[in-house]
């Protein structure tokens, strides 16, 4: 897998498996000097290689072959929230295909305290290397989880007591509105249909996040970080 951008290639480098590291001629100074300074290994290529090699001029001079990130086991993130002794906060996502957006909510996902993304694999973008880079590197550091059925896997949480509240536009109580105080999986859905109908029935809630301007929904990924930084702040408070 290649990934592309000066910070994914940095956290890649500082989380191992880095198998090769190319940077454009006349990249700055600057950039050569740190990657000298922390004795990483790499190749001056031509920067046109690098547009070629990765199909966008947006590298940032900088290009890394890494092998594919792992996808966490299923039981992951409810692991790493009893490690770190917190109440259980997953973020599902049903029919999220683009891979920037996927991206996207793993790094709001790892930023903002959660402990998971799960996708269903059929349903999904794929953990490619858009979409790590996109995550800058928190699909590193965060359990993302792909099941084979996403609603199967939300009867599983809730018979481990994991409440589930489903995003809805169309939904009466508001995110304001909801108890945070209990293990918690946010289910966000495509930003074409929503929510299945088979995931939406298997929600304890739907939620709605208040609009006020003239436009009528939100980005997925939008919606995933406003419903997060809720859900945490609520709980601190």
């Amino acid at each position: 897998m290649w990934i592309y951008g000066r910070n994914p290639v940095l956290e890649a480098l500082r989380e191992g498996g880095v198998r090769r590291v190319l940077v454009a001629r006349g990249v700055e100074r600057k950039f050569i000097k740190r990657l000298q300074a922390e004795g990483v290994e790499f190749e001056l290529v031509p920067r046109i290689e690098l547009d070629r090699l990765v199909r966008t001029t947006h590298h940032q001079g900088v290009v890394a072959e890494i092998a594919d990130v792992r996808l966490a086991e299923p039981e992951a993130p409810l692991a790493l929230a009893r490690k770190r002794g917190e109440k259980p906060l997953l973020v599902l996502l049903d029919g999220v295909t683009d891979p920037r957006n996927y991206g996207a909510i793993i790094r709001s996902a790892e930023a903002l305290g959660a402990h998971g993304v799960v996708s269903e694999s059929r349903r999904s973008a794929p953990l490619s290397a858009v979409a790590v880079k996109a995550s800058a590197g928190a699909a590193y550091h965060l359990p993302v989880v792909q099941v084979t059925n996403l609603p199967r896997y939300i009867e599983e949480l809730k018979a481990g007591g994991v409440w589930v509240y489903g995003l809805a536009g169309e939904a009466v109580r508001t995110l304001e509105e909801a108890d945070y105080d209990r293990p918690l999986a946010l289910v966000i859905g495509s930003e074409g249909s929503g929510l299945r109908r088979l995931v939406r029935e298997r929600c304890d809630e739907l939620v709605a996040i208040p609009l006020r301007g003239r436009v009528g929904s939100l980005n997925a990924a939008v919606a995933a970080g406003i419903a997060i930084h809720w859900a945490q702040a609520a709980r601190r408070g």
